[in-house]
């Protein structure tokens, strides 16, 4: 679909072309269109060139600071961050919201989008002390102009929360994720989606500052909400349980974490294959669980049926096949 959804746009713009010309504003339009369909199919090189195509055109005509040359420059941004190029896609974010805010003052919901993207390209280059400067500010703006349960405003917590982990900052995040999770549950209820993902969010927050006890009784509970409201096959309910199984794991619990690691694997397979990449992780988990309980010649068995489907699957330099292989090689 992504394939064809370039090929089409690509005769959009031959068409605006020869019809409108090539500075046109549709022509513009649809070449940011086409350069749009390029990040969606990965192709990010082509993508940025287009897209700056489109900037100088757009700066050409309308000026530096006019809504579409910001949209433009956004969007540009999003492409280099794509591209693994954060620290350029910093530049112009930063760049445009000191545009959005001069311009329109720093409620305007352009500028609140543009330092949510900010904020983002922050953590992507390894800043999250800077991203929760800009998540802080998010967040104070939305909750003075939409109130502190808006789900926009629990959306932005939520952002800051996982700055303020990344950056260290324990004791901020995990009043910041309680305040999330407490936000949603008042506001969608107990079993709501996004309340048990803020639930789940708070809950690898303690496990990161190794409360593994309060971590696992959080995640217990969001198995079982997960089983009750969604089934004991939906993925998100079998990604809870092999997320469990990990924090069993990494709390020396073996005798809790080795059953719930077979079953995660057993449900995986029958539900998204042998091959999904989940599958394949959890396969690799349970491995390692086995050495840790020193049933090493299952672990072994299990290590090297798992690498050669994820060398085959994903190929031999993929992150998890390195993994797998690495763990491999230390439980013999």
């Amino acid at each position: 679909m992504t394939a064809e959804a370039v090929d089409l746009t690509r005769a959009t713009v031959a068409e605006r072309e020869r019809v409108q010309g090539n500075d046109h504003p549709d022509t513009l339009t649809a070449r940011a269109s086409l350069a749009g369909a390029y990040v969606a199919a990965g192709m990010t090189d082509a993508a940025i060139e287009l897209y700056e195509q489109v900037l100088a055109a757009r700066q050409w005509v309308l000026g530096a600071d006019h809504p579409e040359v910001l949209a433009c420059r956004s969007q540009l941004a999003g492409a280099y961050l794509a591209a693994g190029s954060a620290d350029r896609a910093v530049s112009l974010f930063e760049r445009n919201l000191a545009e959005w805010q001069g311009t329109y003052g720093p409620a305007h919901p352009n500028s609140v989008a543009e330092a949510t993207s900010l904020g983002g390209a922050y953590l992507a280059a390894g800043k999250a002390g800077e991203a929760v400067t800009v998540f802080q500010q998010v967040r104070a703006v939305r909750e003075r102009s939409l109130g502190r349960d808006h789900p926009d405003t629990l959306t932005a917590s939520g952002q800051l929360a996982y700055a303020c982990r990344l950056a260290g900052r324990f004791k901020d995040a995990i009043p910041l994720y309680r305040e999330t999770y407490s936000g949603r549950e008042r506001t969608h209820g107990p079993d709501h989606p996004e309340t048990l993902m803020a639930l789940a969010n708070l809950a690898s927050a303690y496990q990161a500052a190794r409360q593994t006890r309060e971590a696992i009784t959080m995640y217990e509970r969001v198995l079982a909400a997960r089983e009750r409201v969604q089934g004991p096959d939906h993925p998100d309910t079998l990604r809870a349980r092999a997320i469990l199984a990990g924090a069993y794991h990494s709390a020396g619990r073996l005798a809790n974490a080795v059953p719930a690691y077979e079953r995660a694997v057993a449900d995986f397979e029958r539900v998204l294959g042998p091959d999904h990449p989940d599958t394949l992780t959890s396969r690799g988990n349970l491995a390692h669980a086995y050495h840790m309980a020193r049933r090493h010649t299952e672990a072994i068995v299990v290590f090297e049926k798992t690498l050669a489907d994820s060398e085959r699957v994903l190929g031999p330099d993929h992150p998890l096949t390195r993994t797998i292989r690495e763990n491999l090689d230390v439980a013999r």
